[in-house]
């Protein structure tokens, strides 16, 4: 059973959500142009992406290459390419530096600490990110507040104090799909046939980098197959973090497996963003 068989179940009201977040999209350009979307090429955004296409916007489109992402993520480029009549920018980590810190630290770094981890994906998104971002007045994400409790109060548009290279720059982030289900996402992705990535059909709900991501079993949240290992406190590469900085995790005492956090009102929480899903063999 894939994706849209198991999750495309339109929330009530998703056709007034559908017209807001095209009439945001819309303001958003007229208002903050240019303005790009960020794609990490997952459910989401491939929606984002038919809507920009929908609404006929000026906005361009951006991909980071980590040079770690799964085959099946970097084949929905040219999909998205080809459905959309569009280019697809790409943007990549300089190699000397990607090779200079796997020579220092190893191919496994990320597993090592919080600290390298976060080192791992400064220099392979947050440094391309700042390149493709450069000039933009406003970017485009895909992120809901049910994706998880760090997410869970997202705005439609957000704005971003940021100092570069000695300037101070005001940047929107917009956020069409703020309230939109996973179920939503499914169903309009159902509707209109729109391009995904296979390992959604995997258990994949939330894809990054190969090394740090895996699928989920029954019961687990959206995130909880990124970076595993790491409590849930620090489960953000950094890209949507707040404005303030505050979603800035710091390192848990010795990884301690999330299992010796269970119950409470964090679980209570955590609950919410629960998705129904078979359960994975051993």
């Amino acid at each position: 059973m894939g994706a849209i068989s198991l999750y495309a179940r339109p929330s009530a009201g998703f056709a007034d959500k559908l017209e807001a977040s095209k009439a945001l999209l819309v303001s958003a350009a007229r208002q903050y142009a240019p303005i790009t979307q960020a794609s990490s090429l997952g459910a989401e955004d491939m929606v984002v992406s038919h809507l920009i296409a929908d609404t006929g916007i000026a906005a361009s489109i951006f991909v980071l290459d980590t040079r770690m992402l799964h085959a099946e993520t970097l084949a929905l480029v040219g999909r998205l390419e080809a459905r959309y009549g569009l280019t697809v920018d790409v943007y990549q980590p300089d190699p000397v530096v990607a090779a200079n810190f796997v020579t220092e630290f190893g191919d496994d770094a990320m597993y090592k600490s919080l600290a390298l981890r976060k080192a791992c994906c400064d220099f392979r998104k947050m440094v391309p990110l700042e390149r493709a971002l450069a000039g933009q007045r406003a970017w485009i994400t895909g992120l809901r507040r049910e994706q998880s409790n760090a997410r869970a109060d997202v705005h439609d548009i957000e704005h971003q104090q940021l100092h570069i290279d000695g300037r101070a720059v005001d940047r929107a982030k917009v956020n069409p799909l703020a309230d939109w289900t996973w179920g939503d996402v499914w169903h309009f992705i159902s509707i209109h046939n729109i391009p995904y990535n296979p390992l959604h059909d995997e258990f994949f709900p939330s894809i990054g980098c190969a090394p740090c991501t895996r699928a989920v079993t029954l019961g687990e949240d959206f995130r909880s197959g990124r970076w595993w290992w790491e409590q849930e406190s620090a489960k953000e590469c950094g890209l949507h973090v707040a404005a303030d900085g505050s979603h800035e995790a710091e390192e848990p005492a010795a990884f301690e497996p999330l299992s010796s956090n269970l119950g409470g009102p964090a679980a209570n929480r955590a609950s919410a963003n629960v998705i129904p899903i078979k359960e994975i063999p051993a």
